[in-house]
């Protein structure tokens, strides 16, 4: 997912005593020892391997390269997993996403001789960055360490919510810098950076803000930085061009000034002399303020224990990870949890610890009585990551609706996030899909949070006829094609969102709302062609547009990443009537059964980077599949099910670096693994109800919040039994359908039984 559509426009951690090479001495015994932040950072998974802490505001990770905004979409993590060289260690970073910004505040140690601009990753020495090995590096949850070559530095990264830890270990006989560039980020162009400024103060803090006009224009991100061996000397340079600044004309390699400046191509070097220890390096930051990213400092930044550090954020990971117990192999248990890993970098905190956030109208707000989180990729999200939050997390979900709450209350329109970071809005993507994590979570007995704001906040961003032709959709229900792109898509997903709210309405009371809003989720109809068999983007006048070609992908179709083979199962609210819609159960099987089996050339999709991970028509890559394979249960063939579900995991996930076949989109790939491994999905957020498939772990413990506990054990469970023969809840046969939530919440065990052949041949 990358497009915008309208532009603004519990066991304790183990004390790990290190080695030389920074790897440990013994290994922690918790889940997180089972984390490999590797996976996804090859390929198409846009994963970045650095350290952070659960739902955190820091993500500080190497960056491999920051190319300009035509070619970024592959460095959307910043980090790719087959690039030679380290160009630095940034603090921020998306995970998974299918766009790119963010790398904020680079840094890079350099021993030697300091050269200002990166260079070329093909041409060694011609810059400050430097190669690397992967046998050099050690990626945990929480930590990064790796051999910067060309200096022979021993690089290390850990992390706490507001701060990121360095520690760098140089050649005693060289001299030790670390070079601050404030030039480069992720999704770079020129004129990307619209102001900053950089101080040394009078105690060795360094701080700083700059404004980038990136994906979220006008975004303001500050910092503050401390070192733990003292400044010899230090020197502020401004790079631009065509900039006179106290005599000094840019870019040029002189610096401007020792103490302060100020311009739009900034950097910093400071130099401490050889060093007989290493060289520690702690960073805050912050949305609003350098006052507010010292006093996160301050408050989160104390003392200078790095292997104190780095044992917390083991402990943090493996209480986080701790809520399910995988019994399984090794390669099980790393693809689990490292699923689970994934599912939990956001959204993530974007609030300082004065409570101040900026929101979506750039205005610098207080959160009363909660932590504000951002980072909304929404048209992924709602799907399976923040329902499965939900269950696992209320508490935490709790937080986040109330920060969707708090964004809409600020918006300057007076909607909910669409896909938001660091509290701005991108625009991105289609629907208004912080209706459905809302309703989920209320529905799913998530509490804490205003339910009549919430309501107030789904309804008013669902009638603001601005966005998206809701004025259209909501005069003729469809959004008609000839008015606004992508109107078969935008059709349908406007109309699960309503049936969410509806639901939500319903459960509160509100029963006026409730009946508008499922009168508007049948408007899937309007966009079903029976003649061709699927959903298809209507005219003004009332006329399917023409020429249809149902392979056909891209901007300006009928679809949103996607086609009509891809996009015509999408009514997740209605499956029963969609099934009927398209012929009943056996005419439904079959269509499915092309989705899968057809040969399409993946050269079709070339210029539509996100549809990746084909499987005949189906693309697992992208989500609005996801629910797919599910359906064959609603025909009464979930045999069929089974069969698919073993072909997306066999093919569509792996422990390797290019283990995730799409883009992780900000933790969804990966809940749909930890659903998938567990025996059911979330088909229809909000409806509290999951589609049962068939299990790929043999045990798992849910430790719910409630104090009860939720087990799944599945009985020869190998690759020569992938059917179910026969499902338990607590010793009673279970709809092979649906498992609702209140059956988990309740505790108990779902008891799986394997075998050999689908049911159908017996």
């Amino acid at each position: 997912m990358k497009r915008p559509t309208i532009l603004p426009c519990l066991p304790a951690a183990l004390a790990l005593a290190l080695t030389v090479t920074g790897k440990p001495a013994f290994a922690d015994t918790g889940p997180a020892a089972s984390v490999d932040p590797r996976i996804g950072t090859g390929g198409p998974g846009h994963t970045f391997p650095g350290a952070t802490v659960p739902f955190g505001m820091i993500q500080l990770s190497p960056d491999t390269a920051m190319p300009d905004f035509k070619h970024a979409y592959d460095h959307a993590g910043g980090y790719q997993y087959n690039d030679p060289t380290i160009m630095g260690f940034s603090h921020t970073h998306f995970s998974g996403a299918g766009h790119s910004d963010l790398g904020d505040v680079l840094v890079m140690p350099i021993a030697g001789e300091v050269k200002l601009d990166p260079g070329d990753a093909t041409k060694p020495g011609s810059g400050y960055r430097s190669r690397f090995s992967h046998d050099d590096e050690v990626e945990e949850a929480g930590y990064y360490g790796v051999k910067l070559s060309d200096y022979d530095i021993h690089a290390e990264l850990t992390a706490n919510r507001r701060v990121g830890w360095h520690r760098y270990t140089f050649p005693a006989h060289k001299p030790a810098h670390l070079l601050l560039d404030f030039r480069p980020s992720i999704y770079d162009y020129p004129g990307k950076v619209l102001w900053s400024n950089l101080r040394v103060r009078q105690d060795g803090t360094i701080t700083g803000c700059r404004t980038t006009r990136g994906w979220a224009p006008g975004r303001v991100l500050c910092f503050a930085m401390r070192f733990s061996q003292p400044l010899i000397t230090r020197a502020l340079y401004n790079r631009e061009t065509n900039v006179t600044y106290r005599g000094f004309r840019g870019p040029g390699n002189q610096p401007v000034d020792q103490d302060a400046s100020s311009g739009r191509a900034l950097e910093g070097v400071f130099d401490f002399g050889t060093l007989d220890k290493p060289l520690l390096v702690k960073t805050a930051i912050s949305p609003v303020s350098e006052a507010n990213a010292i006093a996160n400092l301050d408050q989160e930044g104390q003392g200078w224990d790095f292997d104190a550090q780095r044992a917390n954020a083991t402990t943090t990971w493996n209480r986080a990870l701790s809520i399910i117990d995988v019994s399984g192999t090794a390669a099980q248990r790393t693809q689990f949890y490292t699923a689970m890993y994934h599912t939990m970098l956001a959204p993530t905190l974007s609030m300082d610890v004065n409570g101040e956030y900026r929101g979506p109208d750039y205005e610098v707000h207080k959160a009363d009585g909660f932590d504000f989180y951002s980072t909304w990729s929404l048209w992924d999200v709602y799907r399976a990551q923040q329902p499965l939050l939900a269950l696992l997390r209320p508490d935490l979900s709790s937080q986040f609706v109330r920060s969707l709450i708090a964004s809409q209350q600020d918006s300057p329109f007076g909607v909910l996030p669409i896909w938001a970071y660091q509290g701005l809005e991108t625009w991105c993507m289609v629907g208004y899909h912080a209706v459905p994590v809302i309703a989920n979570a209320y529905l799913a007995g998530v509490r804490g949070f205003d339910a009549k704001a919430a309501l107030k906040a789904m309804v008013s961003s669902a009638t603001y006829s601005a966005y998206g032709d809701l004025k259209d959709y909501m005069k003729m229900g469809y959004v008609p094609i000839d008015r606004e792109p992508e109107g078969a898509s935008k059709t349908l997903e406007y109309a699960y969102d309503d049936w969410s709210l509806a639901q939500m309405a319903k459960a509160m009371g509100k029963t006026d709302i409730a009946r508008e809003f499922e009168k508007r989720s049948t408007n899937w109809r309007n966009v079903w062609d029976p003649k061709s068999g699927f959903m298809r983007a209507r005219l003004s006048h009332g006329e399917f547009r023409t020429p249809f070609d149902p392979g056909s992908a891209g901007y300006g179709t009928d679809y949103t990443e996607g086609n009509a083979w891809q996009y015509s199962w999408y009514v997740p609210q209605d499956v029963p009537a969609m099934i009927s819609a398209m012929g009943g159960n056996a005419k439904f099987v079959a269509k499915l059964d092309a989705l899968f089996d057809t040969k399409v050339d993946p050269a079709i999709f070339k210029n539509v980077e996100d549809i990746t991970g084909l499987i005949g028509w189906y693309a697992h890559g992208n989500e609005p599949g996801h629910h797919v394979a599910y359906l064959y249960d609603y025909a009464g063939a979930p045999w069929k099910a089974q069969q698919r579900l073993k072909q997306i995991m066999d093919t569509q996930y792996s422990g390797r670096p290019d283990g995730l076949a799409g883009n992780d989109d900000l933790g969804q790939m990966s809940a749909w693994y930890i659903y998938t491994a567990l025996g059911f999905y979330p088909v229809t957020p909000a409806s509290n109800e999951y589609v049962v498939g068939r299990p790929f772990v043999p045990r798992a413990v849910i430790h719910l919040q409630n104090g009860r506990t939720f087990t799944m054990v599945a009985d020869y469970l190998d690759d020569a039994h992938p059917y179910v023969r026969s499902v338990t809840l607590n010793g009673k046969a279970v709809d092979l359908i649906h498992l609702r939530q209140q059956d988990i919440l309740k505790g108990g065990e779902l008891h799986f039984v394997m075998q050999a052949a689908p049911p159908h041949a017996n």
